[in-house]
């Protein structure tokens, strides 16, 4: 029987080189099969050690997430200091092009997180790295029609009713962009081949000398060589890829990583059609999540005099975004955290992070909340001076606040659904709550009865509220004993395809 001290020694404290010499710590699963000792004593040293494994994974995650936004910001930042039509492009490109992209990229990368996580609970450890290099080559070909979309994105923009004039500028910026996408490509899974195995760290660190070198680099870009509009696109292009070739370095260079990637492998070209179809579902599922504000937005601008309506919604929108950074980070974490309990025959474990993940991003969600709505008078001055505007806002703000708390729990329950591969059910509930009933439900209060963006707001809540509690119900429903023996087989699975592919 290990001492209360031995118990709040988490494995993530180990500073040993090879942190692939065992997945996940089994205790846990012990503390919380010992019915020999009290409930409360057993329930306090579990989420001791369960918080001592969440937050190091947890908080560079966000910080990473966060960097990740900065990037495009200042990008878009530069662009604004070219001229008012540059930074309307910039925006445009960003939003209406960059944003599919990286949707369907990191939605596509999830697969990934899902195969690696399980393997790496499951002690096998050189899946891991035939895992990623799967990822990366589904990836890559994904960006190919990609590349024809941002090549045609002018006809695409003018299609859309965007102005000509303003279309012709975002073209610009939107070709620097092209680069970007295959970054994206090897990125997202190299980032989960990384996570899988609770490395976060170096990534947060990469990511913060990144954007330094991104902001030094944009201002050489623009300022001195005034290469103009598509030279900070490249720029940002450019970071991105400085990202992805440093975790690379990273990921042969160090020791600890020995026994995950033990270099190319021909086995990366096996099993590919199974990995498209896990990996289609993963974008789907996220993809839908991402769009479903733009269409809020996109709605907004369709009622009468929608300009006051369109800059309130900004601002909010932009708070919400901010603060769903926090909710991704959580999202990363307990997708791994899960993952790694059921391949490590843990369901006890699996279980008992799910709740307590939950409980911490729901509390942080009700205190942000509380900030909004206390603060709701003023929010709007750190964006913009006029009065009326910040007006709109604090009559927005109590749909801002409801719509944080639900991402304090959504973006949570999305990621036990990747923790232990449900995003194919995920994508049919997305598209039953979000597009059957959020979007109309929006547009009939907003249209139909005249409440305007409060109408279309309340529908698109009532969506997601009606997605959330499904999640939740199927959550907690759920038989974690079944989810590690499904979790067995697929590894079982995948790896038969490749001990299949040797013997050929």
């Amino acid at each position: 029987m290990e001492t209360e001290e031995e118990l709040h020694q988490p494995f993530l404290s180990s500073t040993h080189d090879d942190r692939s010499s065992h997945a996940t710590d089994s205790r846990l699963e012990e503390v919380l099969s010992d019915t020999t000792v009290p409930f409360s004593k057993r329930l306090l040293s579990a989420t001791w050690i369960e918080l001592k494994l969440l937050f190091p994974l947890a908080g560079p995650a966000i910080i990473v997430y966060v960097i990740n936004n900065l990037m495009s910001f200042v990008t878009r930042a530069f662009a604004g200091h070219l001229g008012n039509l540059e930074l309307a492009a910039a925006n445009l490109g960003n939003s209406g092009i960059q944003l599919l992209a990286y949707g369907l990229m990191l939605g596509m990368g999830s697969a990934v997180e899902t195969l690696c996580g399980q393997a790496y609970g499951a002690n096998k450890h050189e899946m891991l790295g035939v895992y990623m290099q799967r990822a990366i080559i589904v990836l890559v070909v994904t960006g190919i029609p990609l590349t024809v979309a941002y090549i045609f994105c002018e006809p695409i923009l003018l299609l859309l009713g965007e102005p000509p004039e303003l279309a012709s500028v975002a073209k610009v910026f939107v070709y620097g962009l092209i680069p970007q996408i295959y970054a994206y490509a090897v990125n997202f899974p190299i980032q989960k081949f990384l996570q899988a195995q609770s490395v976060v760290a170096p990534s947060t660190y990469i990511s913060g000398a990144t954007l330094l070198l991104h902001v030094l680099l944009s201002w050489v870009v623009v300022y001195w060589l005034k290469i103009g509009l598509i030279g900070s696109s490249l720029t940002l292009s450019l970071s991105w890829w400085i990202i992805v070739v440093a975790q690379f370095l990273y990921i042969v260079l160090a020791p600890r990583f020995k026994r995950t990637w033990t270099g190319l492998s021909i086995e990366a070209l096996s099993g590919l059609w199974a990995f498209v179809k896990l990996s289609a579902a993963s974008a789907v599922m996220l993809c839908l999540e991402t769009w479903y504000f733009q269409v809020l937005v996109l709605i907004t601008g369709l009622l009468d005099n929608p300009q006051l309506s369109l800059d309130s919604i900004a601002v909010c929108m932009s708070i919400a975004g901010l603060m769903l950074n926090i909710s991704i980070g959580f999202n990363a974490a307990v997708s791994v955290r899960v993952s790694n309990e059921l391949g490590a025959g843990h369901p006890k474990s699996a279980a008992f992070s799910v709740i307590v993940v939950n409980m911490i991003s729901f509390i942080i969600s009700v205190i942000e909340a509380v900030l909004v709505l206390a603060l709701r008078r003023v929010l709007s001055y750190a964006f913009t001076d006029g009065e009326t505007v910040a007006n709109a806002v604090s009559d927005l703000c109590p749909y801002l606040a409801v719509t944080l708390i639900l991402n304090g729990i959504q973006p949570v329950l999305s990621g036990v659904a990747v923790g232990c591969g449900w995003q194919a059910t995920v994508a049919y509930v997305n598209v039953g709550c979000y597009y059957l009933i959020g979007v109309p439900l929006g547009c009939i209060l907003g249209f139909n009865f005249g409440l305007g963006v409060q109408g279309i707001w309340s529908g698109m809540i009532g969506g997601t509220m009606l997605q959330t509690l499904i999640l939740l119900w199927i959550t907690l429903r759920t038989d974690w004993d079944k989810e590690v023996s499904t979790t067995k087989e697929r590894l079982e699975k995948w790896d038969h395809k490749k001990q299949a592919k040797v013997e050929s």
